[in-house]
């Protein structure tokens, strides 16, 4: 059950932002015992892979803070988001059972988890690159940098708690998806009513 909470709160942190729960992983793993990655699981930890990580973080949340660009991002983000909550949820469930510790290759892996994964970091994507748009046209812009901040910060909490408090960690996701429903929800009303008053 825990390593389930795990993995869905590294997944939906992945959702927002790729590379940050994939670095705080790597950067747990290699720097305390609060993650234990197995074999098959710890080249996120090698030093190629943290620079690799820490460069596109970098990139990022520089392109996810302009207007305009951060709608490509997403769009480019679209496969490496989910990618990433694959990743995540299967090495972060795998850390907490230590199910995988024997395995030193990609057939050893459970597939299982890092589907789930994949389909819990693409849910939340798709609400984050629904509700940017309807924001940044709200705005004129000015929600992008906001909303970018605010979504990594989440991210790097999100991915902070799996680890040390995961039913916090899920609770915060819940929330947010609930969050971002609403001001979908509320954009498109906004929407059909200036349309209404358009044509009346």
């Amino acid at each position: 059950m825990i390593e389930t909470l795990v993995g869905s709160s590294l997944a939906a942190a992945a959702g927002l932002n790729a590379w940050i729960p994939l670095l705080v992983l790597g950067l747990l793993s290699r720097f305390t015992d609060l993650v234990p990655l197995p074999a098959t699981w710890q080249w996120l930890s090698s030093d190629l892979a943290l620079w690799i990580i820490g460069a596109l973080l970098v990139v990022e949340v520089v392109a996810d803070k302009i207007p305009a660009l951060d709608t490509v991002n997403d769009i480019v983000h679209t496969a490496i988001r989910p990618a990433a909550g694959g990743i995540v949820f299967g090495a972060g469930a795998s850390a907490e059972v230590l199910s995988l510790d024997d395995g030193s290759s990609w057939g050893a892996i459970d597939w299982g988890p890092v589907i789930t994964g994949v389909v819990i970091a693409l849910v939340v994507h798709g609400i984050k690159a629904t509700a940017r748009p309807v924001a940044n046209i709200a705005t004129g812009g000015v929600a992008a940098p906001v909303l970018s901040t605010i979504e990594d910060g989440v991210s790097a909490v999100v991915s902070v708690l799996a680890i040390l408090l995961p039913v916090l960690a899920i609770l915060l996701v819940v929330a947010l998806v609930v969050a971002g429903v609403m001001m979908i929800r509320r954009g498109r009303r906004r929407r059909r009513e200036l349309r209404a008053a358009q044509a009346g």
